[in-house]
C-alpha cells in the first residue's frame, strides 16, 4: 500500500487508524493530525474470524502465538492484578496508547505482565 502522506510504498501503519506510512518523518507528519480506530467489521454469528494482518512487520506476532496467551498461567496470575487490569482499559480506551505505554513501562507490575506477554510470544523461548 502506499504512504498515506507521500504516496512512497509503505511498510509500516498508524497503531491508531491503520493508514500506512513509509517512515518517520510521514509518521510524525500524520501524527499532527488527530485520527481515530477504523470502523470494525461486521462478524457472522459463525466461527471467530482469523485474525489478520494487512502490514505485517518483522514484529507481527503469528495468531497460533497470540491464542497461546489465553494459556499462560503466568499471564493469569499477572491479570489477576486490578492494577494491570486498570491500565489495559486505559490503553485500550486511549486515542494515543502508543504515548501512555512509554509511562506505564516504568511500573515494574506492568513491566512483569509484558514480560510474561514476551514469554509467550517470542521464538526463542524453548517450549515445555
Amino acid at each position: 500500500m502506499d504512504c498515506i502522506e507521500c504516496g512512497k510504498d509503505s511498510k509500516y501503519k498508524c497503531p491508531i487508524c491503520r493508514q500506512p506510512y513509509c517512515s518517520v518523518a510521514c509518521c510524525k507528519l500524520h501524527k499532527k493530525t488527530p485520527c481515530s480506530l477504523p470502523p470494525q467489521p461486521q462478524i457472522d454469528n459463525k466461527e471467530e474470524s482469523p485474525m489478520t494482518d494487512d502490514f505485517p512487520t518483522e514484529d507481527t506476532v503469528p495468531s497460533e502465538k497470540l491464542k497461546q496467551l489465553e494459556q499462560s498461567t503466568e499471564l493469569r496470575n499477572c491479570l489477576k492484578n486490578p492494577h494491570v487490569r486498570k491500565i489495559l482499559e486505559i490503553l485500550d480506551s486511549s486515542a494515543h496508547p502508543d504515548l501512555l505505554i512509554s509511562e506505564y513501562m516504568q511500573e515494574p507490575i506492568f513491566t512483569e505482565f509484558v514480560d510474561a506477554c514476551l514469554n509467550v510470544v517470542q521464538d526463542n523461548r524453548n517450549d515445555g
